[in-house]
């Protein structure tokens, strides 16, 4: 069976946790998430990511419209009836709290469960551990795979507020740069065969960059875990049952297809070009 690759992860629950937590209609779930993968890779032009931007914040500002008039269970209702009518946010703040968990994280986990996915295919023998022990090796598996696989890669893009010099090379003020967080990760002075995708890699105190580093740290890292790990190994139901706000069904996804297979050779799996966030465009497989 076919599928683009967005579809495949949005069959897998993702990202359909944080759309319904939000309340947004889940019939909309595919033309937000492409809108917020243009508006997020990093690598879109300022035009595309503009008109995406208003776009989603348009989408949203609806929405609320809809909660101050018909409130449901679900965040932003809460968000309205607890703050914007008591006056402690404005429709603007709630529109754009709204906003940013709309869009953080919606594309790039659907891109790391289908790299996921083929990266297993890859491995099979890492993948036969895995389904064994999924208690012993889901963390260390999805650990490595935010390492091995940066999904925004090009995203960290910095303007040098005076004079510096990074690596032996001056960066003057004014002058901007991309901090390419996958070359971090692919450094071979913290990480031995970086470019082998290794669970089993034995690790230190040393942190990789797949959620980012310091202040811009990814504010949604240990959700982003969570999902991970439940669709490549562990079963947290009470933990979604929380983030979903309604009953539901949680199974990794091995054991939900458990002959899943690609339906094409791996040289043929389209790959998002080096200009975008890393990522599967199309993803055909049989099960």
């Amino acid at each position: 069976m076919y599928f683009p690759s967005a579809i495949f992860g949005l069959l897998l629950r993702s990202p359909q946790t944080i759309y319904s937590i939000l309340g947004v209609p889940l019939s909309d779930l595919p033309t937000l998430t492409n809108f917020a993968s243009i508006r997020s890779n990093g690598s879109a032009t300022a035009a595309e990511a503009s008109n995406a931007n208003a776009t989603l914040l348009e989408y949203m500002a609806k929405l609320v419209d809809q909660r101050l008039s018909t409130p449901k269970d679900d965040l932003i209702s809460l968000l309205v009836n607890e703050q914007l009518k008591h006056g402690h946010l404005s429709k603007d703040d709630v529109v754009q709290i709204a906003f940013l968990l709309l869009v953080a994280g919606n594309a790039t986990m659907v891109n790391m469960i289908n790299l996921g996915v083929v990266t297993l295919l890859q491995h099979p023998d890492q993948l036969e551990d895995l389904k064994k022990e999924p208690e012993k090796w889901t963390g260390k598996f999805v650990e490595e795979l935010c390492r091995y696989h940066t999904a925004s890669a090009l995203a960290t893009k910095r303007v040098a507020k005076e004079d510096v010099v990074i690596g032996g090379k001056v960066v003057k003020k004014g002058e901007g740069i991309i901090a390419a967080t996958q070359s971090g990760n692919r450094d071979e002075e913290v990480f031995p065969n970086p470019d082998v995708f290794d669970m089993r890699r034995v690790r230190g105190k040393e942190d990789a960059l797949g959620y980012g580093w310091g202040e811009h740290r990814c504010v949604a890292e240990w959700l982003a875990r969570a999902e991970l790990e439940i669709v490549f190994g562990e079963l947290f139901p009470d933990l979604m049952f929380k983030l979903l706000l309604t009953p539901v069904l949680v199974a990794t996804l091995w054991e939900k297809v458990p002959n899943l297979k690609l339906a094409i050779p791996f040289e043929e799996v389209k790959y998002s070009p080096p200009t975008k966030d890393v990522g599967i465009t199309e993803l055909p497989v049989v099960f």
